[in-house]
């Protein structure tokens, strides 16, 4: 696909995500990382609604800019899932409401902030991970995500928003979504004893759709 209609489909999803309310005002980035190794990313302050193709920045592998805008200065996120995870070739980052709210209940494991509630939360955005809070910009979240060495596709920031890998930037959207509204049932079913998916469900899922969960690790794919 041409840098030109890559660019147009950064701002496409990011369009369609801000539309239906999934992250608020200039918040949210997305990256796409190029087969030279450069990436595109969405600049600093720039609400993902309203995204010129010709001002995404465009950054060398060391992160350099070579053109368009000042990056996102969450670039070191995207760097740290980039850098673990081998997979990934796009990278979504949301305010996205129900999945914050996640972030702060108290019962929540961070090895699995979601249980097994459907089969598309498991088959697009797998278990997901959740790491402590840090200061928007702090490295140390970038060594929070590493810390996971890659295991999980999506992982929640705490307090912040979720952090979502993909193979491309169409899987790592609906990855997103798919984990936003999971949430959402998650907090519309708390406290009212839910059905999850049982662990032979989930086995079969795994089987079924060779899925790469961290708690089904038969072998990596990465």
């Amino acid at each position: 696909m041409s840098d030109a209609r890559l660019r147009e489909e950064i701002c496409q999803y990011g369009r369609s995500l801000f539309e239906r309310g999934l992250t608020p005002g200039s918040s949210g980035n997305i990256s796409l990382r190029l087969e030279d190794g450069d990436w595109l990313v969405t600049p600093t302050n720039a609400s993902l609604g309203f995204l010129d193709p010709a001002r995404i920045s465009r950054l060398d592998a060391e992160g350099r800019l070579l053109s368009g805008d000042k990056p996102t200065k969450e670039i070191p996120l995207h760097t740290a899932l980039y850098d673990t995870r081998s997979s990934a070739r796009a990278i979504v980052h949301l305010h996205s409401t129900h999945a914050v709210a996640l972030t702060m209940l108290p019962e929540i494991d961070p090895r699995a902030a979601l249980p097994p509630m459907t089969p598309y939360y498991l088959m697009r955005a797998g278990e997901t991970a959740l790491v402590p809070y840090y200061r928007p910009g702090d490295p140390a979240v970038a060594d929070a995500i590493r810390g996971l060495a890659g295991k999980y596709s999506s992982v929640l920031l705490a307090n912040h928003g979720p952090v979502v890998a993909g193979d491309s930037l169409e899987a790592a959207v609906f990855a997103t979504e798919e984990l936003e509204e999971t949430a959402k049932l998650y907090l519309l079913l708390r406290n009212l004893n839910p059905r999850f998916l049982s662990p032979e469900q989930v086995a079969d899922l795994v089987k079924a759709f060779d899925l790469d969960l961290p708690s089904h690790h038969d072998h990596d794919h990465d």
